[in-house]
C-alpha cells in the first residue's frame, strides 16, 4: 500500500451545536486533495479530536471519508487507544468501512512497558489485514516506542511504517535497521526537511491544511536533488510550522489550525471541550501569520 509522501491529519468540522458538519467535511476533503495535494488523510486522529468523538461518530467519519474521497486519496483511520480490545474493535470496524489503513497511537496514560507496547500492537495487527502505521508521540502519550520495539514490530508483515515525533537520532536508527519497504514518517511539521535528509519517507502533517501545496513542492524539490530550493521553501514554511502550535503561546492542536482554516475561507467550526477556541491575542497572531 502506497500512502504517499504528504499525509494530512485532518480536523473534524463541527457545526454551531458542536456536532459533525458533514457538508463541510466533504468540502474539507475536496480542498485537502485538490488544493493542498494531500496523498492520504488521517481521519479521527488527535488533530481530528478523537478523544471527544464517540465510536459511532468515528465509524461514520470513516465511511463518509471513504465514500467522498472515492479513490482520489487513501483514507487512514485513527483506531488507536489505550485499551487493546477497544483498538481491535475499532480497527475491525474501520476495515469493514473500507479504509485503506490504520494509524495506531501508543497507548496513553497507562504507560505500558516496551514488551506491553509490542504485545499491544501485535494483537491489533493480528486482528486485521489492513496496513498499520505506528504512531509515536511521547509528549502526548507519556511513553516512547523505542527504536528496538519499532524494529521488532516492523517484522510483522502488515506493520508497514511509523509516524514518529522523535528527534532525527531516533529516526535515523529506525531507518537504518528497518526492513526494506518499511516507511518512516515524521510527525512534526518543522522536521519535514531534516527528516527527509536522514532518509524519512514523508510527513504526517497539520500545517498541510494551510500550506500543503508548498510542502509538496518542498518534498519534491528535495527528492529531485534541488536542496537549495527545498531549504528556501522550508524557510518560507517554517513560520506556519511553528506558529500553528504557539500563537503567541503554546496552544493545543487543533485549536489554531481550525481557526486558520476559517481565515483561509473554509470555516470548520470550533473545538469540543475540554479544548477552547483561540483568545483575541491568539486570533490576531494567526491573522498576521496566515493572511
Amino acid at each position: 500500500m502506497e500512502f504517499g509522501r504528504l499525509i494530512t491529519a485532518m480536523v473534524t468540522p463541527f457545526d454551531t451545536d458542536g456536532q459533525i458538519d458533514w457538508h463541510t467535511t466533504g468540502r474539507l476533503i475536496d480542498y485537502l486533495i485538490e488544493e493542498q495535494q494531500s496523498d492520504s488523510l488521517v481521519v479521527s486522529g488527535t488533530t481530528g479530536e478523537t478523544p471527544t468523538l464517540s465510536d459511532e461518530e468515528k465509524l461514520e467519519l470513516f465511511r463518509f471519508a471513504v465514500k467522498h474521497a472515492n479513490g482520489r486519496c487513501k483514507i487512514i483511520a485513527g483506531t488507536g487507544s489505550n485499551n487493546t480490545a477497544h483498538s481491535i474493535h475499532l480497527t475491525k470496524e474501520a476495515e469493514a468501512a473500507g479504509v485503506d489503513g490504520v494509524l495506531l497511537v501508543a497507548p496513553y496514560y497507562n504507560r505500558p512497558s516496551q514488551e506491553g507496547l509490542y504485545q499491544h500492537f501485535k494483537a491489533v495487527a493480528e486482528a486485521t489485514a489492513l496496513p498499520i502505521i505506528l504512531y509515536n508521540v511521547e509528549g502526548r502519550t507519556g511513553v516512547n516506542i523505542s527504536v528496538e520495539t519499532t524494529l521488532r514490530l516492523a517484522q510483522i508483515s502488515n506493520v508497514i511504517g511509523t509516524k514518529d515525533c522523535a528527534n532525527t537520532d531516533q529516526l535515523t536508527q529506525i531507518i537504518t535497521g528497518a526492513p526494506a519497504g518499511f516507511k518512516v514518517y515524521s510527525g512534526e511539521d518543522s522536521m519535514t526537511l531534516p527528516a527527509l535528509a536522514v532518509g524519512a519517507y514523508g510527513i504526517v502533517s497539520v500545517a498541510s491544511h494551510i500550506i500543503g501545496s508548498k510542502m509538496k513542492q518542498l518534498i519534491t524539490a528535495y527528492l529531485n536533488g534541488n536542496v537549495q530550493e527545498a531549504a528556501k521553501l522550508n524557510r518560507e514554511c517554517h513560520p506556519i510550522f511553528k506558529g500553528l502550535f504557539a500563537c503567541p503561546h503554546p496552544v493545543p492542536n487543533p485549536v489554531a489550525v481550525k481557526y486558520a482554516l476559517g481565515l483561509k475561507g473554509l470555516p470548520v467550526g470550533g473545538v469540543r471541550l475540554p479544548l477552547v477556541t483561540v483568545n483575541e491575542a491568539e486570533a490576531e497572531f494567526l491573522r498576521k501569520l496566515v493572511l
